[in-house]
């Protein structure tokens, strides 16, 4: 099998000057759809589960499910990861079923909605940390509040806050994550901008410069204005919706991201699919005749995506490492 940590695919994709995809997933056709996809560009790849997913499919389900993309790919870099841990509790959980990556955002109290302090951050952070290392299990983090809320979690319309670059460099320093998310101008959901989107990349290259560890953008997904159009043509209703381009995604990865979050975009490639066959073929009932054309509508858009980020062609550029390896590596540091 081939279950790494993502540090070591981060850390890859630091070397080779290309970002990585991280995709949420909650049921086993978004599961199928990314292997697919990873499959056949020959991409590393990261899938990634909200507690809010973890807590819909009962934990074990999905982290089963997870595992069995790692069984079936046995070719292909895959790190299993908990997006937006709340608290070592949350960590500790996802690690007990099987996550070889965990993220813990300190940025936000325990409810995932209110801004905490930079001391708050630190101490939840190096508790992950600890733990985390000890069993080989890499750690991300989080240091700035980004605008928006998807899957419960976020600020909403509360104050945002642009990643301090210096106060970056002491966190990394502190902690001793293994990669940060930082905000730069991103956010949560299907409507990310009011007008055209606005990202600071004089912060994201002030803290390249003098942080090492992978950079980690969450709120990446680009909305495309095809799948707004798709879903609000089956009888949808999302006027101004909006992402962040392509373009400045790939300008991001040339600035010194190698981790970035997808999951509003894949919900739309889902839910244009399904209601494409809901009103084209109402006698339909088999849940497969819907979740079916919806799987491959998502493996579709992630093969855009892994080319679109540079990922593909990279799965075989360097031997797996296992957790027991980053045990080794950690308890050596």
């Amino acid at each position: 099998m081939a279950l790494v940590p993502a540090r070591q695919i981060l850390e890859e994709a630091k070397k080779g000057g290309y970002g990585v995809g991280a995709y949420n997933v909650n049921n086993m056709e978004q599961i199928q759809a990314i292997m697919e996809a990873a499959k056949e560009t020959q991409s590393p790849v990261i899938i990634q589960a909200s507690r809010g997913a973890l807590k819909y499919s009962n934990f074990t389900y999905l982290g089963y499910l997870m595992k069995a993309a790692v069984i079936e790919n046995p070719d292909i870099p895959v790190a299993m990861h908990l997006d937006h841990g709340n608290s070592l509790e949350s960590a500790i959980k996802a690690i007990e079923i099987g996550c070889s990556s965990v993220m813990i955002d300190g940025s936000l109290l325990e409810d995932g909605k209110t801004a905490s302090d930079y001391a708050y951050n630190v101490k939840v952070t190096k508790s992950v940390v600890e733990y985390a290392h000890a069993r080989g299990v890499s750690v991300e983090a989080e240091i700035g509040t980004l605008g928006g809320i998807e899957d419960g979690h976020g600020i909403g319309d509360g104050p945002v806050h642009l990643t301090d670059p210096k106060e970056a460099k002491k966190f990394v320093e502190e902690t001793g994550v293994d990669s940060l998310a930082i905000a730069i101008g991103t956010s949560h959901g299907a409507y990310k901008f009011k007008g055209a989107s606005n990202l600071a990349f004089d912060v994201l290259k002030e803290i390249r410069g003098l942080i090492s560890i992978p950079i980690v953008l969450h709120g990446a997904s680009s909305v495309p204005k095809a799948l707004i159009d798709e879903v609000n043509k089956y009888g949808g209703k999302m006027p101004g919706a909006t992402g962040v381009p392509m373009s400045d995604l790939q300008q991001s990865i040339k600035l010194g991201v190698q981790k970035i979050n997808v999951d509003t975009d894949g919900r739309l490639a889902i839910t244009a699919a399904i209601r494409k066959v809901f009103v084209e073929s109402p006698e339909k009932f088999d849940p497969r005749d819907y979740l079916g054309p919806a799987r491959t509508a998502l493996k579709n858009l992630i093969v855009t995506k892994m080319k679109d980020f540079g990922t593909a062609g990279h799965a075989k550029d360097y031997a797996p490492k296992s957790l027991e390896d980053y045990k080794k590596f950690y308890a050596s540091k």
